[in-house]
């Protein structure tokens, strides 16, 4: 998975430029929140509303605004809705709404873009109580992220923490090589989802997606035009589709996190042509990697290299920093002519994960609040690694 960014200033397209301060305690420790006032208005919860700064609600103008959309959507359809309770989430076969938190048996309404469909996802799978977990495997708010200075700066990680994440990256590549065997025409996402989730608790790992800020599923399965955080449904593979595993295992307290885009039978030359410069994308950005190097320069590799082969670079989400902490600093975004901070160093450790587009670069997002997909429903390849900056 990834984290959501914004071009600078496109929160300016919005109708807010301000937010109603909140203010609630947890334990000893006091937070001070912004609101949305557009989600007050629409009396949305406080985790869909709240943002830690005017710059933070300001960052996420672009995508937050969906929220709104959503939630007339619901509105809309009230009464099909399963509201959030503990059985809800464990019956399964519905579809997702408000990033699952809730559910209905009828297809939302929506200007679909191109011509896949949500179906009905499962319930939630269970992790046995021996397997260590991270925070938000019962309060779905990652805490740990939300609180943590390494938001702001990028750690440099001790030899005892890189080796920790040297074994769990080994494990996310086998867990993901578990998927990939079993792709193909009539396999279903949530059968995908089901072997990532089980290879993932035989390691004795934890799949870092699930029931992060309420993720139904253990794993990302994006299909055709999704870009990216597709949830596993009922859905069967077809010959000619395209489909990215994002796979994210936590173990030993921290996470590694890879995806990789796969051809389900005979796939069409365009769509070859896609996920080929998608991964050279990738390639040519890991071999600038070393210290010295400034984060900006990732986006400019990548975007040379789409833009001569005809393609477009989402803008919206970013690789980002991981270890303990699933996202955390830097942010490295994939496009060109991006204003990225900072500079690599040895013992960094961070994510590249280009999404690539046939199409135009611009993103829409489905009523579950996940489903990320190309604005005019042409495919989007994405292939990611977990980086660990050495010394050359």
């Amino acid at each position: 998975m990834m984290v959501q960014t914004s071009k600078k200033n496109d929160w300016k397209r919005g109708p807010y430029s301000r937010c109603y301060w909140i203010g609630y305690v947890k334990g000893e420790t006091q937070y001070a929140l912004r609101r949305c006032p557009k989600c007050v208005e629409l009396k949305l919860p406080r985790e869909d509303a709240a943002f830690c700064s005017q710059d933070c609600f300001k960052a996420s103008w672009s995508s937050h605004k969906s929220v709104h959309l959503k939630a007339k959507l619901s509105t809309v359809r009230e009464g099909t809705l399963d509201r959030t309770t503990s059985a809800a989430l464990n019956e399964g076969w519905l579809y997702c709404l408000k990033k699952g938190q809730a559910r209905t048996s009828n297809l939302p309404h929506f200007d679909w873009t191109g011509k896949l469909r949500p179906y009905p996802i499962s319930s939630r799978r269970s992790v046995p109580p021996e397997i260590e977990k991270p925070d938000w495997a019962i309060g779905a708010i990652p805490n740990i992220e939300i609180n943590s200075d390494l938001q702001n700066k990028v750690e440099i990680k001790t030899p005892e923490q890189i080796e920790r994440m040297r074994e769990t990256c080994r494990i996310a590549r086998e867990v993901l090589d578990a998927a990939a065997r079993v792709i193909k025409p009539g396999v279903t996402t949530d059968f995908i989802d089901e072997v990532v989730h089980e290879a993932t608790i035989a390691a004795g790992g934890y799949p870092s997606p699930l029931n992060y800020h309420f993720f139904p599923k253990s794993c990302c399965t994006s299909v055709n035009e999704v870009i990216c955080h597709g949830i596993p449904d009922a859905r069967r593979l077809e010959d000619g589709d395209i489909v990215n595993v994002d796979v994210t295992v936590c173990y030993k307290g921290v996470h590694g996190d890879l995806n990789e885009t796969y051809f389900v039978g005979k796939v069409d030359e365009a769509s070859q042509q896609l996920v080929k410069c998608t991964y050279e994308c990738l390639e040519k950005a890991i071999s600038i990697v070393k210290p010295g190097v400034r984060f900006r320069e990732v986006g400019e590799v990548i975007n040379r290299h789409a833009l001569m082969s005809g393609l477009s670079v989402v803008k919206s989400y970013c690789g980002h920093g991981i270890g303990e902490l699933f996202h955390c600093a830097p942010n490295i975004p994939h496009y060109g002519r991006n204003k990225a901070v900072g500079m690599m160093k040895a013992g960094q450790t961070f994510t590249i994960e280009p999404m690539i587009n046939t199409g135009v670069w611009h993103d829409r997002m489905w009523p579950d609040g996940w489903t990320a997909v190309t604005a005019d429903g042409k495919h989007s390849a994405q292939f990611e690694h977990t980086l660990l900056v050495i010394f050359s």
